[in-house]
Formats: structure tokens, C-alpha cells, sequence
């Protein structure tokens, strides 16, 4: 087996684990919406934000050699649009959009990993939208680009929350680019928002780079140095980093044509740095090679969780059988101990002891116990049980450990599903059912993501054409 099958058998090992073992256990208790593995089929993704003045479209242009993108220093598209490759054209032909399609398709082909943001609603529909481009640059993955984040724009301006749609964006993005430019070097509202809350939260810091862009804008290199510090020290307290995160330093030269045109700068600096705009532009183009170790930690990660997930509503299956069996039996012992207490005092009050049959005491002490145990289980264990579970989503921690770091991340990305899940079935599921889910989730978190990462650690100490004679991870793991 060459290196390129055993890598296309990996993947589609990985897929099968999720399509046949976790996405099923995902959907049947609403950890997700769609098949896990849908987010994952289609290209690799390479997410662009950015503010309104940051320069995206501007450097997806340079990328693609073309203008694909509307470009100016005002805000100029509000979409999210999906660039991809255009199959169809000739190799010869000049670059340029073939195909454009609109959002209510996108979110409704199978073909595309997207029909999640369906949830956004109509108003993001018609802000989404796909162009095909038989750029070269696009033959192995695809680019995201994002409306601009802004100061004062909310919610209700856009129709759709911005910070949802780009942490479901993240979640699926192989690379993620954070664009800034020179005159903003500080950040937005919107942008602070997703580099402090939404970004951490739904990707790996490892996937996320930062960008600035424009630098052929800085009237001299001190100039640069200056906004570049500015950068970096905002950038350090924004993320919490003791270290100073790595900025990337690029420009679009189709765009700075016209820059030199309008503005009298001296830019001889920028010679010195064409090979920070040649190694961005690698680390784009190397977005694929990672899509393997992106796709085993999306099987790691969903199936830690789903396993938490499915950890705390076990708890709290057994904490509800428990306080119901223990209220059962409470209720079991007042029924009899009231029934009796009723009988004796009908018995005392008549003066009828002597002449009662001592079975038709027993029957009437039974009788009258299984009505009020009756009540019991009717009103009683109802209103008790209705306590329980108020009382336990009001202290969903409890439901599970969180002993160290990794168990408190785990369970932040799926508290509010199990208060979701929860409320939705009022605490009633199956616990048998749930048992067995629980037991496939975790085989495939301990054993199926440990096999995957030896099988990816034999094929990255392998040359490209090296035959390869190990077998590949099988599902049944």
C-alpha cells in the first residue's frame, strides 16, 4: 500500500468510527443536530476574519491571483462566502468566478459540510454564499471570508449572532487567520469577543494565526515596529499569554500598486520582508497536510465529550433511582404505619376489637395502606420528583468530577447540552440504553483514538514513497 491510500484508508476509518459508533449515540441525545461526520467530509477549510478595514479581501485577491473579492477601506460585503476550487474550467483559462451560489442551497446540499448553521435563520441564509474559482491556489482546500468585524454593530443589526456562526465556522476550520491593520493595531468589540470567548472555546490555539496586514501602509519601518508592539501587547492581554503571541507580517502587492499611487511612503522596508509574506502564504497552502491530525483530534475531542456528556446524565439517572426508590420506601412504610394507626383508631373509637375476625383487621389495615400509598406515588412522589430535578439542574456540576483542567474544558462544551437534554425529557430516559451508549462513546475515546494517533505516527515517519505494510486502525476498536 502506497502513502496516499494508506492515508485515504485512515480517513476513511475515522469516518466510519464516527458514522457508525459516535454519531448516532450524538444524535440520539442532541449532542449535535447533523452527523458528526458531515463537519468533516468536504475540503479543508481555511477561516479568515478580521476587521471591516483589515485587508481580507484584499489578500484571499492576492492568494487567488484575481480579484474574486470586492475590496475598499469602507465595508464593502457583509457575507460569509465560501471559495472553492472550480473543477470545470481549463488549466489555460484566466482566473475568475465560475459559479456562484446562494446560502439556501449551501445549507441544504449534502454535498457541503454547512447545513448546521441552518439554525441561524433566514437573514444569515442571505448574508452566505459560495463562488467556484479555478485558481490554483484553491485546489486543495478552501477559503472562508467573513463580513468585517465592527465597534457598534449588534445582533439585532446583522439578524443573526456573528459570534455563533464564527465558533461554527472554527469548530470545522483546518487554519484560522486573524487579520488586523495597521491604523486598528488595537481590537474591535467583535473582534475582542471572538479572540477572548469564542475562539478558545471552539478550536486549538495552534490553529489560529495571527496576521498583520497592510504593513505596506507604514509610512517608515519605525512606524511598523510601533504598530506591530501595539499589536503584540494588546494581543497579550486579550488571550491571558505570558508569551508574545507570533504575528504574521504580509500585504497584498496587487493592492499596494495602488497604495504607492496615492500616498507619497517610503517602503523600502518591505523588501526585507517578503519572506513573511511567502511563509503565511506556505502555512495557508499547508492547511491540508494537517487535515489528518485536525480529523484524529475531532474524534478525540467528540468523543471525550460525548463520554462526559453521557457521563452526567447517568449520574443523574442513578441519583433520580435512588431518591425515587428511597421515596418509595418512605412512602411504603407511612402508607402502613398510617393505615394502621387509621384502623386502630376506627377500631378504639367503635369498641368493635373484640368483635372483629382478626383477617378482616388485616385486610382493612392492607386496603387502607394501598390507598394511601396510592396517593403517595400520585401526589407525594410526584411533587418530590419534580423537587429533584430542580434541585439537580440547579447544580449540574455535581453531576460529574471535574478534578483537573482537561475535565473542566470537557465539561464547559457540554453543560448546556445536558441542561438542554434534560429539560427537554424532564430527567425520563432510558438508564439501560444509555449504559451501552455510554460504553461504545468511551471504547472509541480510549482505544479508537489511541490506535488512530500510532497509526498517523507510523505514516509521519514515512517518506512519500515509502510502501507502507501496517494495517490501518479498525472500527471495531
Amino acid at each position: 500500500m502506497n502513502r496516499e491510500k494508506y492515508i485515504s484508508a485512515i480517513h476513511a476509518e475515522l469516518l466510519q468510527m464516527l458514522e457508525k459508533r459516535l454519531s448516532p449515540v450524538a444524535l440520539r441525545y442532541g449532542y449535535s443536530e447533523v452527523s458528526l461526520e458531515d463537519n468533516i467530509k468536504w475540503h479543508p477549510l481555511v477561516l479568515v476574519l478580521g476587521n471591516y478595514s483589515s485587508g481580507k479581501s484584499a489578500l484571499i485577491n492576492e492568494f487567488l491571483g484575481a480579484d474574486v473579492q470586492a475590496t475598499g477601506q469602507a465595508p464593502t460585503d457583509d457575507s460569509f462566502t465560501i471559495i472553492t476550487y472550480d473543477e470545470t474550467a481549463s488549466p489555460d483559462s484566466p482566473i475568475r468566478v465560475a459559479e456562484v451560489r446562494d446560502g439556501k442551497h449551501l445549507l441544504n446540499d449534502p454535498e457541503f459540510p454547512f447545513e448546521t448553521l441552518k439554525k441561524h435563520g433566514q437573514r444569515f441564509a442571505a448574508h452566505f454564499r459560495l463562488k467556484k474559482v479555478n485558481s490554483p491556489f484553491l485546489k486543495t482546500l478552501a477559503i472562508i471570508d467573513t463580513p468585517g468585524m465592527l465597534d457598534s454593530i449588534t445582533e439585532r443589526d446583522r439578524g443573526y449572532s456573528y459570534q455563533d456562526v464564527i465558533g461554527d465556522l472554527a469548530q470545522i476550520a483546518d487554519l484560522i487567520l486573524v487579520l488586523f491593520d495597521p491604523h486598528k493595531a488595537g481590537t474591535i468589540r467583535e473582534a475582542h469577543t471572538s479572540l477572548r470567548d469564542t475562539l478558545p472555546v471552539r478550536t486549538f490555539e495552534d490553529r489560529v494565526l495571527f496576521v498583520l496586514n497592510r504593513i505596506d501602509e507604514c509610512g517608515s519601518l519605525s512606524d511598523l515596529l510601533r504598530v506591530y508592539g501595539t499589536l503584540c501587547w494588546n494581543l497579550s492581554q486579550i488571550t491571558g499569554r505570558k508569551d508574545i503571541p507570533m504575528i504574521h507580517l504580509t500585504y497584498s502587492s496587487r493592492a499596494a500598486i495602488d497604495s504607492k499611487n496615492r500616498l507619497e511612503l517610503d517602503t523600502s522596508y518591505l523588501q526585507y520582508l517578503e519572506n513573511q509574506r511567502e511563509e503565511l502564504k506556505k502555512a495557508v497552502l499547508e492547511a491540508p497536510k494537517h487535515r489528518l491530525d485536525h480529523l484524529a483530534t475531532f474524534l478525540e475531542t467528540h468523543s471525550e465529550r460525548l463520554s462526559h456528556f453521557l457521563e452526567a446524565l447517568l449520574s443523574y439517572r442513578r441519583k433520580q433511582y435512588r431518591y425515587r426508590r428511597k421515596s418509595i420506601l418512605v412512602g411504603l412504610l407511612f402508607s402502613l404505619l398510617s393505615s394502621a394507626a387509621a384502623v386502630g383508631l376506627l377500631v378504639h373509637a367503635g369498641g368493635l376489637m373484640s368483635e372483629m375476625d382478626s383477617s378482616f383487621l388485616v385486610s382493612g389495615v392492607t386496603g387502607l395502606a394501598a390507598v394511601f400509598f396510592f396517593l403517595w406515588v400520585a401526589l407525594v412522589l410526584k411533587f418530590l420528583s419534580a423537587r429533584f430535578h430542580r434541585k439537580q439542574i440547579k447544580a449540574l456540576d455535581n453531576l460529574t468530577s471535574l478534578d483537573n483542567q482537561t475535565r473542566e474544558d470537557s465539561w464547559q462544551a457540554v453543560k448546556d447540552l445536558t441542561l438542554q437534554f434534560l429539560e427537554k425529557k424532564n430527567g425520563e430516559y432510558s438508564l439501560r440504553k444509555l449504559k451501552k451508549d455510554y460504553r461504545t462513546v468511551r471504547d472509541v475515546f480510549e482505544k479508537g483514538g489511541r490506535e488512530l494517533r500510532k497509526a498517523l505516527k507510523e505514516l509521519g515517519a514515512l517518506k512519500s514513497d515509502t510502501p507502507i505494510t501496517q494495517s490501518t486502525p479498525r472500527s471495531s476498536m
